[in-house]
C-alpha cells in the first residue's frame, strides 16, 4: 500500500484534498473562459495559434479518458470542461480566420461579435 494511501480514504482530510482540486479547476476554467470571452467580444484571434486548441482538445480527450479510468471526478470534470472550452476557442478561432480571408477577397465579412453586445 503506498505511503500516502491513507490520504485518498474518507474523512475530513480526503474533503480539504478534494477542496483543493475544485478549487484549482475552478480557476483553471475561470481563465479558459475569460480568454475564450475576450477572443469573442473583441472579434479577434490575433496571435492565437490554431495548434493551441487542437493540442488542448487532443490532451483534454486523454486526460479525461485516463481520469474516468482512476476513477478522479475532479479531473474528469475539469478536463471535460476544458475540452468544452478548447472545442469553443477553436470554433472561434476558425470563425475568425474565415471572415478574414473573406474580407481580403472583398466578399465581406461575418459579424465576429454577436448581434446583440451588452452594454
Amino acid at each position: 500500500m503506498p505511503a500516502h494511501a491513507h490520504l485518498y480514504e474518507g474523512g475530513s482530510r480526503c474533503m480539504g484534498i478534494e477542496a483543493v482540486g475544485w478549487f484549482s479547476s475552478f480557476i483553471l476554467l475561470l481563465t479558459l473562459g475569460t480568454q475564450i470571452h475576450k477572443q469573442w467580444k473583441t472579434g479577434s484571434s490575433e496571435g492565437v495559434s490554431q495548434w493551441l486548441f487542437l493540442g488542448q482538445i487532443t490532451a483534454s480527450v486523454g486526460f479525461t479518458t485516463y481520469s474516468v479510468l482512476v476513477g478522479n471526478w475532479v479531473f474528469v470534470v475539469t478536463n471535460a470542461l476544458i475540452l468544452v472550452s478548447a472545442l469553443v476557442g477553436e470554433l472561434i478561432v476558425l470563425k475568425h480566420r474565415r471572415a478574414e480571408r473573406r474580407g481580403a477577397r472583398g466578399e465581406g465579412s461575418l459579424p465576429l461579435r454577436p448581434a446583440h453586445p451588452r452594454s
